[in-house]
């Protein structure tokens, strides 16, 4: 199964636990693990509590831990922190689900964190019972 989203914003934080949740409600699958994969080099999946300004802060720390250096990449070294944020927080995550809901903390939400948009990103997801 595959999703996609739409992104609106050069750093953005888009929370896309509903619609993983809506993916999941459509399964014969009661019980298991949903794991999420982003494919793409300059974005981030991960779980974040997202009280209002989270969404900035997080932007502003991921943007805070790649260092500022001479970027060595071909393609564009200005685009090289946004492959590096990605391979720092990761590009997949798995979460338990019962009775085809999330097992999730109270605050806990699924976000995709965007380095490069806007653009449009695929995410696969596989459920294992």
């Amino acid at each position: 199964m595959k999703i996609s989203i739409k992104t609106s914003k050069n750093k953005e934080i888009v929370d896309i636990t509903e619609k993983v949740e809506e993916v999941l409600s459509e399964q014969n699958i009661k019980n298991g693990v949903c794991n999420i994969h982003l494919t793409h080099t300059t974005a981030a999946l991960t779980t974040a509590d997202l009280d209002p300004g989270t969404d900035e802060d997080l932007s502003t720390a991921f943007e805070a831990i790649v260092p500022k250096l001479v970027w060595r990449h071909p393609h564009d070294p200005a685009h090289t922190p946004d492959h590096i944020a990605s391979a720092l927080i990761g590009t997949s995550i798995s979460i338990p689900f019962e009775n085809k809901k999330l097992i999730l903390g109270s605050w806990q939400r699924i976000i995709l964190a965007e380095f490069a948009g806007p653009r449009e990103r695929t995410m696969v997801i596989t459920l294992l019972s």
